[in-house]
């Protein structure tokens, strides 16, 4: 039994964990545009005297915007998805290692 060696391995899931069914910390913008809502509308509803209804509609744009971007571009997609899709809406191509001015499908004669 002395002899046996004991080495380290990461044999465990490298999970970020999960919280109200979010990957990693997604939650936190969500709380952060909640909290920022909720000022929203206590501040239309209070102080300018808006109608409550249009108060709530007004004051869920923050939130229904960033719960909305979380679960389509990041909940369950891999690291840095939003960032090249973006790039690929902007400039028309993805990252690759094919120059912008050369044509991916053609192949060299």
């Amino acid at each position: 039994m002395q002899n046996l060696r004991f080495t380290d391995t990461n044999a465990a899931d490298d999970s970020g964990g999960s919280v109200w069914g979010l990957d990693g910390n997604l939650f936190m913008p969500v709380v952060a545009s909640a909290a920022l809502s909720i000022g929203v509308v206590m501040i239309l509803f209070a102080m300018f005297h808006v109608y409550w209804l249009t108060s709530f509609v007004i004051g869920a744009v923050p939130f229904g915007g960033t719960l909305g971007y979380v679960l389509i571009f990041k909940q369950g997609k891999p690291p840095g998805y939003d960032r090249d899709l973006f790039d690929l809406w902007t400039t028309g191509r993805g990252f690759s290692p094919v120059a912008s001015n050369q044509d991916s499908f053609r192949r060299p004669k």
